[in-house]
């Protein structure tokens, strides 16, 4: 994530996988763009599709969930 999005004097090790992606505060602040391009990515490298809208926000809601996300999904295909 921190090379995908280019999260420049970040290192993985600096992501609290359960904070926020989006928004202020502890999260990343990251924005649609990101997540977009995140949502590319995963879907590239994982071949996990990852839905748009309100469907989503769940999904980009923290590190673990994306991760849960690509666990399950990779489960029931």
């Amino acid at each position: 994530m921190v090379t995908e999005l280019n999260l420049e004097g970040k290192a993985p090790s600096d992501i609290d996988d359960a904070a926020p992606l989006f928004g202020e505060g502890r999260g990343l602040g990251l924005d649609s763009l990101d997540a977009l391009q995140l949502a590319m990515s995963v879907e590239e490298k994982f071949g996990v599709r990852v839905p748009e809208g309100d469907e989503a926000r769940s999904i980009f809601a923290s590190v673990n969930a994306l991760a849960d996300h690509i666990v399950r999904a990779k489960a029931a295909a």
